[in-house]
C-alpha cells in the first residue's frame, strides 16, 4: 500500500505542500484512466485542482491547525483541490473510483485530514469530508472486489485517524456501510474483511471511548481468525483469512507523517443538540432515552449511542412474511459478533460509567433475552461468549442479571442428560471450561448466589449438572446420544470439574500467600502461558470490580451465617411442598420465620419456590392458626381503588385455589370483606362480594377450561347474578364488563405456563423463582420471536427491577480463605463421585490423567483448609485406584495413579495428616511389587521364627529368581499378590487353597513391567523430602509411618520391614530439627519402638532393637547440653522393653546395644545415663544369670572408669547409679557381684564426700546450720537443713540399709559393714536433722525389720509350733550378725553423740529388743551392748536421758509378759500322761495300730516350743534384771529417786512374774512329764525365781546402805521386809509349813512326813537366799527390828519348827534369835 511517506523528494506533481504530493500523482492518474468525453467535468476538474496545487504551499504559520486539510489554510482551497475526488467517486467507474479511494484512504491514514465529521448540516468544510465519505461508502455497490477492499480501507484510516473525529450520523453510515459490504460483499474475501474492519472499529471507537481522547498511546489489533469462530468458516476461500489480517495490520500500523493535532478529547456535547441518528432511533423504538446527557463527552456520546444501536440491531427479528430472512439473520449475528469484541475488549469504564452500565442492563441484557429464544446454534454460541464477558467483568453490577441468564444459558442445558443438543451442550461445556479457570470468578458466583437467599444456587447446580454429564444418562434410559457423544460430554465435564477444584486451590494459594504452584507440574497440566495472562487480566478487572458501588466485602463468618440461612429456608420450602403444615411447623422451630400469623403469611406471599398449590392447600385450612393465616394474608392486599375483577385477579396471583369447596369458601368469604373494607361504597354488603367472587371463580373455569364444551354466555352470566346485592340486582353493564374481563383474559398465577416443563431443574427453578422467566423466553418459538410480544419484554424488565430491590443488588466480595469450606462441601461428593466413576470405568489416557489431576486438587485444597473428612475421602479415593493391593488386574491409569500420590505426598506433605498413613501404604505395597519382581527373597523369609529346618534348606536351594525373567513360579508370597486382595486388608493371604495360573502370573509380570516407570528415586525423594516438611506435618507422617510399619510387621503370614527401615532414615533426615519438633517425633517413635520390641516374633523384636540401636548411636553423635532430657527420652524404649520383654534374648540384646552405646560414646552421654542406669537396674534384677554379669561387667567398667561423666551435667544420675548398684547387690546368681556392687556403694559414697556432686563451699550458713567436727579434722565443714546432699545420701545408705536384711550372710555382713563405715566415716559431713533423718529412715529400719521378723514368728502361739521351735533361718539375722549390727549401732552413735544423743532413747529400745530376743546370742549380744552405750556414755548423759534407759528396760521386762502367759495358757488343754502309763500306752497303741499319730505329734510340738519358749524367757527376764544391776552399779552418782523407782519397779515386776511361774504346779507338773518324755532339762523355774528376789533383795540392800535419805523418803523398808517376808514363806511352804496364826491353847497335832528328791534339791536351791534374808534382817538396826518384829517373829517360829530346813539356816536362825530377839525379851 502506497502512503505519502513513499513520495520522491524530486516529484514536482501536485506542488510544493506536502497534502499535493498526495493529490497530485492520484489526480493525475484519474485523469488517464477516466473517459474524457464522458466525464469532462471531472477532467476539467482534475487540471484546475492540479494547478491550483502548483500554486498552494503549507501555511507558514501552524499548518496541524489548518481544517480540513493539512497545510491549506484557506477551506476554499481544500474543497476545490478535493472536489476532483468526489467527482471521480461519484463516476462509478471502478478504474476512476480506485485511485479516488487510494488517494483519500492516504490521506486519512497520513493524518491530512484534521476535523470532526458528524453530519452534513456541519460546517462546509467537513460536509465536504462527509460528503466524501459517503460517496465512497456509496462505491460499495459497484460490485467490484478492488472497489469493495478500497472502501473497506478508505472506511478504517477514518475511524483509525487520530486526527479526525468521526461523530453522529457519519460514524453511524460508515458502521452501515461495512455491514452492507459483509452482508452483500463481492465475495467470502471481502465479507470476512468486512467483518474483520467493523470489528477494528468497535475496538478503536471504544478504546478511545475509555480514553475519552481521539489519540489513543495503543489499543489491540482484532484476530480474524478468533473473529470466524462461531461462524463465517464457509467463506474462507483458501487463504482469505490470512488476506483480511493482513489487510487489517497494514491499516492500523499505518504510520503518520505528520505531527498530531491538538488533542481531541474531553468535548463537551452540547446538551440541546442530540444525533440525528439516536433521535430517529428513539423515535423508532417508541422509547424515551433514559439518561442525561449532561456532562458526557462526545466521544463517549458517540460510543453510547453506537452500541445501544448495534444493540437493537441483534434484537431485529424477521417479519411473518419473510420467517427465513438470511440477510437479517446473518446482521443479527454480525451484531451479536460486534457485541463480543466489544465486551471482550471493555475497560474500567463500563463499569465506572453508570450509563454504559445502564445500557448493559438495558439493552445487551434485552438482547440475550431475546434471542436465547432462537434455536441457531450460532447466535447461541455468541450469547454464550458475550455473557461469559459480562460474568467475568461485570458481574458486581449485573448481580440479578447474571442469576437469570445462568440458569438460562448454561444450566438448563447443562442439567439435560437424556436428550441435549451436541452442540449446545459442548458450547456450555466449553463455556464452562473457560470461566472455571477464573479462580475470582468461581468464588464470587459462589458467595453471590449460593450464599444468598433471594438468589438461585448456580455454585452447587453447576457442580451437579457436570456430575451428572460424567455419569451420563441413567442405565435403562431413553437418550439421542451416540457413544462417542457421550464419551465426549463425560470428558468435557470431568475437565470441567478439575478447572473448577484447580481455581479453588489457586484463589486459596493466592489468599494464604502459599506460594507458586510446585515446578513438578507437568507443562499440560497447567494453563497456557495466554490463558494465564487473560486469567490475570480477568482478576485484575473484577477486583476494581469490587471496589464499585453496591459492592461490599464480607467475612466468612457472616457468609456461613447466610448459607445457612439459606438451606434452612430451602429445607423448610422443600417440606411446604410436600406438607404445608410440616412446613410451617419446621420454620417456626428454626425461628426462621415469625410465629406471628402475620409474619407467616408475609412469607407466603412474599419467599419465592413456594408451591402455589400448597399455599392454597395450607390458607384453606380450618385449624385455628393457618386459619389466622389465612386472615392475615388477606389482610395484607391493599384493595383500594380496584374494580372486582381487577381485585380478585390481583389476589388469586399468588397462590391457587384449593379444590375443596369448604377451603375455597373459607378464603372467598375473607376475601369479599378485605374487599369491602378496601372499597366501601362498591356493594351493600360482604355477601355481595362473597356471592359475586364464586361466580368469578366459576366463570373462569368455564371459559378456559378446554374440558368445558357448552361454555357460560353473557346473558347466563347475568342471569346467575340476580338479586345478590341485597336482593337487587347489579348494573348489567358493570357484571357484563365484569363478563368481559374475565372471558378475555383468564385470571392465573404469576408462574402459570401452558407449556410443560423439563423434568430435570424444574424443582429448582421454581425454587428459586426462576420459572416464570424461562417459561416466557423458552416457550416461544423462532417463528413467534420474543420482539413480537411487548408484554413479555416488560414483564422481563419487571423481572429485574424486581430482582434488583432485593439482597441480590448487593454484590459482596470476600478474601477470607474459610469460604473454600463451604465450597468444598458443596463439590466434594460430586467431584469424588465424577471422578471415580470416570477413573472406574475408562482407560482413556486423557480422562484418567484429568481425573488424577483432578484428585490431586481436590487434596491440596481440602488439605490446606483443614477438611480431614473431605482429604481422607480423596486420597483413599486415589490410593485404592492404584490396584497396588490386587496388582494382577493393574492397568496403566492405576500406575498413573501410583504418580498421582507420589505427587500429592510432595506437593502438599504439609497438609495431610492422618491423610499420611494412605500414602504410605501405597508406598509399601509398591516396593513390595519391586521386590517380587526383582527375584529378592522376602523379609518372612528373614523374620518367620518357626520354620522348620527343611523349610529353611528348601529355601535356600530354591532362591528367588527374578519375575520379570521367569514367570512360571508358584512363590506362596507370588500366589498371594496375584490372588489379590481387598484396599483395607494388611496383609495377602499367602494359604489360601488354590494355585493361580500361569497366564495369571504372566500378566502379573507384564503389570510388574509398567511399575518400572516409578523408580526408586520417586519413591525414595519421598522419604528424603520429609525433612521439608513443617512441625505439624512431620509429626504426622512420623505416626503414619509407624502405623504402616506396624501392620507390616504384625503381618502373621509376611512381615516385612520396608517402613521400618524408612522410619530409620526418616529421623537421620529430620536429625537437626529443633527439640522441640524431635521431642513430639520421638513421642511417636518411642511407642512404635516399645510396642514392636514387645512383639512376640523374636526376629522382628530383634531387628526392631537394632534398628533402634542404629537411631540411638546417631542421636549420641550429637552433643547435649546440660539440663536437657532429650537423650533420657530416646533412650527409654529400651528401658520400657527391657521391663516387659519376656524374651531373655531381647533383654540381652538390649543389654549388649546400651553397653556398645554408652562405651563408645561415653563422652556424649548426658541425661542418657538415667535411661542407661534403668535399663541395668533391670538387668540386674533378671532371672538369667548371663544377663546380670552382662550388665554388671558393664556397669563396673562406667564406675571404675567413667564414673566423672555421670555427673558431668546431671547430679541426679548419681541417685541412679546408686540404684542400680544396690539391684545387683540383691542378685541370687553371684555373691562377688553382690560384694563387688556393695564395695562400688562405698566408692560412689567416697566420690559424694569428696564433694563431686555437691559444692560445699558454697553453702552458707543460716540458723540452723551447725559445725560438725571430727578430731582428725581441724575446719569444720557447714551443712544446713536446706542442703541438697541428703538426696544423694539417702538412697545409697537406704540401700545398704534394706540390703542388711539380705538371706546371704556374706551380704548382710558387708552392707552392715559398709554402711556403718560409709556413716562413721563421712558423718562430720551431716546436720543434725540429716542425722536424724538418717536414724529414721536407714539406721532404725534395720533393726525393726528384724525384729518384726521375730514378733511374727511368735506371734500366733497357738498355730502350729513346728515353724517356730526352729531356730533363726536365714530370713532373720544370725548370732554373729546381730552383735555386728549392735556394735556398729553403738559405737555409731557413741561417735557421734553430741548430734545424735536425741535418738538415746530409740537405741536404747533396739538393745532391749535385742536383750528379749528369744536366741540366747542377740541376748547376750543386747546386755553387752548397752552395758557398753552406758559405761562409755555414763558421764555424759543427763538425768533425764538415764530415765529413758531405765524406762526403756522397763518397757522391755515388762512387754513379753502378755504373750509370754498366752503362751502358757496352751499347756491348759494339753493332756500329758503320766510318765508308767505314757509308756505303757504308747506300747498298746503300737501294737494296736491304733494310735492317732497326729494328734499325739501335735500336742508332743505344742509342749515342746512351750518348755523352749519358757527358757528363753527365763534367760531373757534374767538378763534384763542382770542389765538392771549392771546400770545401778555403773551409775557414778546417786541415781534420781524417779530413776530409783522405775529400777524397784524391774526388779519388783521380774521377782513377781518369777513367784507365779513358779506357783503353777499344774504347769510344772506338766512340763515335767514333757521334759521326762523328751529327755530334757526342765525349765530352770526356781532358779529363775531365786535370782529374781536375790538381785531383788541386793539392789534394795544397797540402796540401804548407800543411799539411806532416799531409802527413808520413799520408804524402802516396808519393801525390804515385804520381800523379806515373801522370800521365807517361799521357803516354808516348800518345806511343808503353812503359815497360818495359831490360839496358844490350841493343840497341834503334826506327822512329818519325809521329802522327795525334788523337794530337798528345791530347798537346797533356795537356801542361800533365805540366808541372805536372815543376814539383812540380822543386820537391821534394834529399833527397826524391833518395829517389824510382830510380823516375822511367827514365820521365824515357823523356820525352829520346820525339820526339813538345812543346817545353815538353823545355825543362822539361832543367831537371829541369841542377837536379835533375846536382846528385845530381855528389855520387855
Amino acid at each position: 500500500m502506497s502512503t505519502s511517506s513513499a513520495i520522491p523528494q524530486t516529484q514536482t506533481l501536485g506542488g510544493p505542500s506536502r497534502c499535493g504530493r498526495v493529490l497530485g500523482p492520484s489526480l493525475d492518474k484519474i485523469i488517464k484512466n477516466v473517459a474524457w468525453r464522458k466525464h469532462s467535468q471531472l477532467v476539467s476538474a482534475c487540471k484546475s485542482a492540479l494547478d491550483k496545487l502548483e500554486s498552494l504551499s503549507d501555511s507558514s504559520s501552524d499548518p496541524a491547525s489548518c481544517t480540513p486539510l493539512y497545510g491549506i489554510s484557506s477551506p476554499q482551497d481544500a474543497d476545490f483541490v478535493l472536489k476532483p475526488l468526489i467527482l471521480a467517486l461519484d463516476t462509478g467507474a471502478p478504474k476512476v473510483v480506485e485511485p479516488a479511494l487510494d488517494c483519500v484512504s492516504r490521506l486519512f491514514s497520513s493524518g491530512f485530514f484534521r476535523c470532526e465529521i458528524a453530519t452534513t448540516d456541519d460546517a462546509a468544510a467537513t460536509s465536504l469530508i462527509f460528503r466524501l465519505i459517503d460517496s465512497a461508502c456509496k462505491c460499495t455497490s459497484l460490485g467490484d472486489e478492488a472497489v469493495e477492499l478500497a472502501v473497506l480501507r478508505l472506511l478504517l484510516s477514518a475511524v483509525r485517524s487520530p486526527c479526525v473525529l468521526i461523530r453522529g450520523n457519519c460514524l453511524v453510515h460508515i458502521v452501515r456501510s461495512c455491514y452492507n459490504v459483509y452482508l452483500g460483499g463481492f465475495n467470502g474475501t471481502n465479507q470476512i474483511c468486512a467483518k474483520s474492519v467493523l470489528a477494528q472499529m468497535m475496538v478503536i471507537i471504544f478504546s478511545r471511548v475509555e480514553h475519552n481522547s481521539a489519540i489513543l498511546p495503543s489499543f489491540r489489533t482484532v484476530s480474524v481468525a478468533q473473529l470466524l469462530e462461531f461462524t463465517d468458516r464457509n467463506l474462507n476461500e483458501g487463504s482469505s483469512i490470512q488476506f483480511a489480517q493482513n489487510f487489517i495490520t497494514d491499516v492500523v500500523e499505518a504510520k503518520e507523517v505528520l505531527p498530531p493535532p491538538p488533542m481531541l478529547h474531553g468535548i463537551p456535547s452540547p446538551v440541546e443538540k442530540k444525533s440525528e441518528f439516536e433521535s430517529e432511533s428513539e423515535s423508532a423504538s417508541g422509547q424515551q432515552p433514559d439518561y442525561d446527557f449532561n456532562g458526557y463527552s462526545k466521544i463517549t456520546e458517540d460510543g453510547f449511542m453506537l452500541y445501544k444501536n448495534i444493540c437493537k440491531l441483534s434484537m431485529k427479528f424477521s417479519s411473518q412474511e419473510h420467517q427465513d430472512d438470511q440477510i437479517l439473520l446473518r446482521g443479527k449475528i454480525l451484531s451479536l459478533e460486534l457485541l463480543k469484541v466489544i465486551m471482550d475488549n471493555a475497560g474500567p469504564v463500563w463499569r465506572t460509567n453508570e450509563r454504559f452500565l445502564n445500557a448493559i442492563k438495558q439493552y445487551l441484557c434485552l438482547s440475550l433475552l431475546k434471542n436465547s429464544a432462537l434455536s441457531v446454534m450460532t447466535i447461541f454460541q455468541l450469547l454464550c461468549s458475550i455473557f461469559q464477558s459480562l460474568l467475568s467483568k461485570f458481574r458486581s453490577g449485573l448481580k440479578s442479571e447474571i442469576g437469570i441468564f445462568f440458569p438460562m444459558f448454561i444450566l438448563r442445558v447443562l442439567e439435560n442428560v437424556l436428550q441435549p443438543s451436541f452442540l449446545q451442550k459442548m458450547t456450555i461445556l466449553s463455556l464452562l471450561e473457560r470461566i472455571s479457570q477464573d479462580s475470582q470468578l468461581i468464588v464470587d458466583i459462589f458467595v453471590n448466589y449460593d450464599c444468598d437467599l433471594d438468589a438461585p444456587n448456580i455454585f452447587e447446580r453447576t457442580v451437579n449438572g457436570l456430575l451428572k454429564t460424567a455419569l451420563g444418562p441413567p442405565p435403562g434410559s431413553t437418550t439421542t446420544l451416540s457413544p462417542v457423544q457421550d464419551i465426549t460430554f463425560r470428558l468435557e465435564s470431568v475437565k470441567c470439574l478439575v478447572r473448577i477444584i484447580k481455581s479453588m486451590g489457586l484463589w486459596m494459594d493466592q489468599q494464604l500467600k502459599v506460594g507458586e504452584l510446585n515446578s513438578s507440574m507437568s507443562e499440560n497440566e497447567i494453563l497456557s502461558e495466554n490463558s494465564a495472562t487473560v486469567s490475570e487480566e480477568v482478576n485484575l478487572a473484577d477486583n476494581e470490580l469490587h471496589s464499585e458501588v453496591n459492592s461490599e466485602f464480607s467475612d466468612a463468618a457472616t457468609l456461613e451465617q447466610r448459607r445457612a440461612y439459606k438451606l434452612e429456608i430451602q429445607k423448610g420450602v422443600s417440606l411446604f411442598n410436600r406438607k404445608p403444615s410440616k412446613g410451617i411447623e419446621f420454620l417456626l422451630s428454626t425461628k426462621k420465620v415469625g410465629s406471628s400469623p402475620e409474619a407467616v403469611a408475609s412469607f407466603l406471599k412474599n419467599t419465592s419456590g413456594l408451591n402455589e398449590t400448597m399455599i392454597g392447600d395450607y390458607l384453606g385450612e380450618r385449624e385455628d392458626f393457618p386459619l389466622k393465616v389465612m386472615h392475615a394474608y388477606v389482610d395484607s392486599f391493599n384493595l383500594e381503588g380496584m374494580d372486582f375483577g381487577e381485585a380478585i385477579r390481583f389476589f388469586l396471583r399468588g397462590f391457587r385455589l384449593p379444590g375443596e369447596a369448604q377451603k375455597i369458601d373459607r378464603i372467598m368469604e375473607k376475601f369479599a370483606e378485605r374487599y369491602c373494607k378496601c372499597s366501601p361504597n362498591s356493594f351493600t354488603s360482604a355477601d355481595t362480594a362473597y356471592v359475586l367472587a364464586y361466580s368469578v371463580i366459576m366463570l373462569n373455569t368455564d371459559a378456559h377450561n378446554t374440558m368445558v364444551k357448552d361454555k357460560m354466555t353473557k346473558a347466563d352470566f347475568i342471569r346467575n347474578n340476580r338479586g345478590i346485592d341485597g336482593g337487587k340486582d347489579l348494573p348489567e353493564e358493570y357484571l357484563g364488563k365484569l363478563y368481559d374481563q374475565i372471558v378475555k383474559n383468564e385470571i392465573k398465577m404469576n408462574a402459570d405456563s401452558s407449556v410443560p416443563q423439563s423434568k430435570q431443574g424444574n424443582g429448582l427453578n421454581r425454587l428459586l423463582g426462576l420459572e416464570s422467566i424461562l417459561n416466557l423466553v423458552w416457550k416461544q418459538t423462532e417463528e413467534k420471536p420474543m420482539g413480537a410480544n411487548g408484554y413479555l419484554i416488560r414483564h422481563i424488565q419487571e423481572q429485574f427491577k424486581a430482582k434488583s430491590g432485593k439482597s441480590e443488588s448487593t454484590y459482596y466480595a470476600v478474601s477470607d480463605p474459610a469460604i473454600l469450606r463451604f465450597m468444598v462441601e458443596v463439590c466434594w461428593g460430586p467431584m469424588i463421585a465424577a471422578f471415580s466413576v470416570t477413573l472406574d470405568q475408562s482407560d482413556d489416557k486423557e480422562a484418567t490423567s484429568q481425573c488424577l489431576l483432578g484428585f490431586r486438587h481436590a487434596v491440596h485444597v481440602t488439605a490446606v483448609m483443614g477438611m480431614q473428612t473431605q482429604r481422607d475421602a480423596f486420597v483413599t479415593t486415589v490410593a485404592k485406584f492404584t490396584y497396588l493391593h490386587c496388582a494382577a488386574d493393574m492397568k496403566q491409569k492405576n500406575v498413573d495413579a501410583v504418580k498421582a500420590i507420589v505427587s500429592i505426598a510432595i506437593e502438599d506433605g504439609n497438609y495431610l495428616q492422618e491423610s499420611w498413613e494412605h500414602i504410605l501404604t501405597c508406598l509399601s505395597r509398591f516396593e513390595h511389587l519391586q521386590l517380587l519382581g526383582e527375584g529378592a527373597p522376602s523379609d518372612a523369609s528373614f523374620l518367620t521364627t518357626a520354620n522348620a529346618e527343611t523349610d529353611e534348606k528348601a529355601l535356600k536351594s530354591a532362591g528367588f529368581p527374578s519375575l520379570k525373567k521367569k514367570g512360571n513360579l508358584q512363590n506362596p508370597a507370588v500366589v498371594a499378590v496375584v490372588r489379590g486382595g481387598s484396599y483395607d486388608s494388611t496383609s495377602l493371604v499367602a494359604n489360601s487353597p488354590g494355585l493361580v495360573t500361569s497366564e495369571q502370573i504372566n500378566n502379573f509380570i507384564a503389570n510388574l513391567n509398567l511399575l518400572d516407570q516409578i523408580g526408586n528415586f520417586e519413591l525414595n525423594h519421598i522419604f528424603a523430602h520429609s525433612q521439608r516438611l513443617n512441625s505439624e506435618a512431620i509429626v504426622a507422617f512420623v505416626r503414619a509411618l509407624c502405623k504402616v510399619s506396624m501392620s507390616e510387621l504384625q503381618s502373621p503370614t509376611d512381615p516385612r520391614v520396608f517402613s521400618l527401615t524408612k522410619i530409620v532414615e526418616v529421623a537421620h533426615y529430620n536429625m537437626n530439627r529443633i527439640r522441640l519438633v524431635w521431642s513430639r517425633i520421638w513421642t511417636v517413635l518411642s511407642d512404635f519402638f516399645v510396642s514392636v520390641g514387645l512383639s512376640e516374633n523374636l526376629s522382628v523384636a530383634i531387628f526392631v532393637m537394632d534398628s533402634l540401636r542404629q537411631l540411638s548411636m546417631k542421636f549420641l553423635e550429637r552433643e547435649e547440653l546440660a539440663n536437657y532430657n532429650f537423650q533420657n527420652e530416646f533412650l527409654k524404649p529400651f528401658v520400657i522393653v527391657m521391663q516387659r520383654s519376656s524374651s531373655a534374648e531381647i533383654r540381652e540384646l538390649i543389654v549388649r546395644c546400651i553397653s556398645q552405646m554408652v562405651l563408645s560414646r561415653v563422652s556424649n552421654v548426658k541425661s542418657g545415663w538415667k535411661s542407661v542406669f534403668m535399663v541395668f537396674t533391670t538387668a540386674a534384677a533378671d532371672e538369667r544369670k548371663n544377663i546380670v554379669l552382662l550388665a554388671f561387667e558393664t556397669m563396673e567398667k562406667i564406675v571404675r572408669e567413667y564414673f566423672s561423666y555421670i555427673t558431668e551435667t546431671e547430679t541426679l544420675t548419681f541417685t541412679d547409679c546408686v540404684k542400680c548398684l544396690i539391684t545387683f547387690t540383691n542378685s541370687r546368681f553371684n555373691s562377688d557381684v553382690s560384694l563387688n556392687a556393695i564395695a562400688f556403694l562405698r566408692f560412689c559414697a567416697v566420690k559424694l564426700a569428696d564433694g563431686g556432686l555437691v559444692c560445699n563451699d558454697e553453702r552458707t550458713e543460716d540458723a540452723s546450720s551447725m559445725v560438725v567436727r571430727d578430731d582428725n579434722d581441724s575446719v569444720g565443714r557447714i551443712f544446713t537443713e536446706k542442703d541438697d546432699h541428703a538426696f544423694f545420701w539417702l538412697p545409697l545408705l537406704s540401700g545398704l540399709s534394706e540390703l542388711t536384711s539380705d538371706p546371704r550372710s556374706a551380704i548382710r555382713k558387708s552392707a552392715l559393714e559398709v554402711l556403718f563405715n560409709i556413716l562413721k566415716d563421712h558423718g562430720s559431713l551431716f546436720s543434725r536433722v540429716f542425722w536424724l533423718s538418717l536414724f529414721t529412715s536407714v539406721i532404725f529400719p534395720i533393726f525393726s525389720s528384724q525384729h518384726d521378723k521375730q514378733k511374727t514368728r511368735v506371734k500366733d502361739d497357738k498355730s502350729s509350733p513346728s515353724s517356730k521351735s526352729l531356730l533363726l533361718d536365714g530370713s532373720t539375722w544370725d548370732t554373729e550378725t546381730s552383735a555386728l549390727a549392735a556394735e556398729y549401732l553403738v559405737d555409731l552413735f557413741v561417735s557421734f553423740f553430741v548430734v545424735v544423743r536425741s535418738e538415746l532413747k530409740s537405741v536404747v529400745s533396739i538393745l532391749a529388743a535385742f536383750i528379749m530376743s528369744p536366741v540366747q546370742g542377740p541376748a547376750r549380744t543386747g546386755v553387752a551392748t548397752l552395758r557398753r552405750l552406758v559405761s562409755e556414755l555414763r558421764a555424759r548423759l543427763t538425768e533425764e536421758e538415764w530415765r529413758d534407759v531405765l524406762l526403756a528396760l522397763k518397757e522391755a521386762a515388762s512387754s513379753s509378759l502378755p504373750g509370754f502367759l498366752k503362751l502358757l495358757s496352751t499347756m491348759d488343754s494339753i493332756k500329758v500322761p503320766d510318765l508308767a502309763e505314757d509308756y505303757a500306752d504308747m506300747e498298746t497303741s503300737s501294737s494296736l495300730g491304733l494310735i492317732n499319730d497326729e494328734s499325739e505329734d501335735d500336742n508332743l510340738q505344742t509342749s515342746t516350743y512351750v518348755v523352749s519358749r519358757i527358757k528363753s524367757h527365763i534367760t531373757a527376764q534374767l538378763l534384763i534384771i542382770q542389765v538392771a544391776s549392771d546400770l545401778y552399779k555403773l551409775h557414778s552418782q546417786p541415781l534420781s529417786a524417779d530413776s530409783m523407782i522405775i529400777l524397784i519397779e524391774v526388779f519388783s515386776s521380774v521377782a513377781t512374774h518369777a513367784h507365779q511361774l513358779n506357783s503353777n504346779k499344774v504347769l510344772q507338773l506338766k512340763l515335767q512329764r514333757v521334759c521326762s518324755i523328751l529327755e530334757v532339762s526342765d525349765p530352770p523355774m526356781v532358779h529363775f525365781e531365786n535370782e529374781s528376789y536375790q538381785n531383788y533383795l541386793n539392789f534394795l540392800s544397797d540402796l540401804l546402805a548407800c543411799n539411806p535419805s532416799l531409802y527413808g523418803e520413799k520408804n524402802m523398808e516396808q519393801q525390804l521386809l515385804a520381800v523379806c517376808e515373801k522370800i521365807l514363806q517361799i521357803y516354808l511352804e516348800c518345806a511343808g509349813e503353812s503359815v497360818q496364826s495359831k490360839a496358844a491353847n490350841a493343840p497341834v497335832h503334826q506327822w512329818n512326813l519325809p521329802l522327795g528328791s525334788a523337794k530337798k534339791e528345791e530347798l537346797a536351791a533356795r537356801t542361800p537366799l533365805v540366808l541372805s534374808v536372815f543376814r539383812i534382817l540380822s543386820g537391821l538396826e534394834r529399833d527397826c527390828f524391833r518395829k517389824y518384829i510382830p510380823r516375822l517373829f511367827p514365820i521365824l517360829v515357823n523356820f525352829v519348827r520346820s525339820e526339813h530346813s538345812s543346817g545353815e539356816v538353823q545355825k543362822v536362825l539361832s543367831s537371829i534369835f541369841e542377837s536379835c530377839i533375846g536382846p528385845l525379851i530381855i528389855t520387855c
